[in-house]
């Protein structure tokens, strides 16, 4: 069941958008929530049409709103394509790293598989994910980190909540999800210390050999792949 959207603005970017930028997103979620709207007001009027024995005007209104649901489906699918595009510039994260952030639930479940997958099958041994710390959500509680954390267990990975708890590190491998040294630069995003996840209770081990960096035309592509199966999702980070 959809859930109300509400305007995320620039906390749905990892940097200071444009006006442009966060309007044109703010945008696509907005007229995704106005078809959402008018296809639960067009199901709920066929319930009714069907309760009065109107088998005809309920089934036209059924139809309507699922052209409406279709609509939704889509204007989310070019917010979630927007959203991480501006987000996962090459010159905004490096190689190793995905920025979920403005992603409905479902949305970064389905980005962070194909991007799991894409990265073991090019010999990438580890990934940053970013999920936020769930400052703007209901509550403060994290959406996205269950979620990713679920998926990796899914796949049968080892993670671990980085010093920067809104990031989580995740070995592709198989083994202990441990880190290697932040570089000299710091373009890994670390917010200083020892750098150190939180293990949960897993013991340390040395961190394994830097991954292959993937090349700009290979992650191109592998975006475009992001939103072909994209569909109706609801909650968001």
């Amino acid at each position: 069941m959809a859930i109300p959207l509400t305007r995320l603005g620039d906390r749905a970017f990892n940097h200071s958008p444009s006006s442009d930028a966060e309007a044109e997103y703010d945008r696509l979620r907005e007229l995704a929530r106005e078809e959402a709207a008018k296809r639960n007001s067009c199901f709920d009027r066929a319930h009714e049409a069907y309760e009065r024995g109107d088998g005809a005007a309920a089934k036209a209104l059924s139809n309507e709103g699922k052209r409406h649901a279709a609509k939704m489906a889509e204007y989310n699918k070019q917010a979630s394509e927007f959203i991480f595009r501006e987000n996962n510039a090459t010159d905004r994260v490096p190689d190793d790293t995905i920025d979920l952030h403005g992603q409905f639930v479902e949305e970064a479940e389905d980005i962070l598989e194909r991007r799991i997958r894409y990265a073991q099958q090019h010999g990438q041994t580890h990934l940053h994910v970013i999920v936020g710390k769930g400052n703007h959500s209901t509550n403060h509680v994290q959406k996205l980190k269950p979620r990713v954390e679920q998926v990796c267990r899914e796949l049968g990975l080892q993670y671990a909540t980085e010093e920067n708890t809104g990031r989580i590190y995740v070995n592709l491998q198989g083994g202990p999800a441990v880190m290697p040294p932040p570089p000299a630069h710091g373009s890994y995003g670390y917010s200083g210390g020892s750098g150190r996840p939180d293990y949960a209770g897993r013991p340390p081990h040395r961190p394994h050999h830097e991954p292959e960096e993937e090349q700009p035309d290979e992650l191109e592509r592998l975006i475009g792949k992001f939103f072909r199966k994209l569909g109706d999702c609801c909650v968001v980070m």
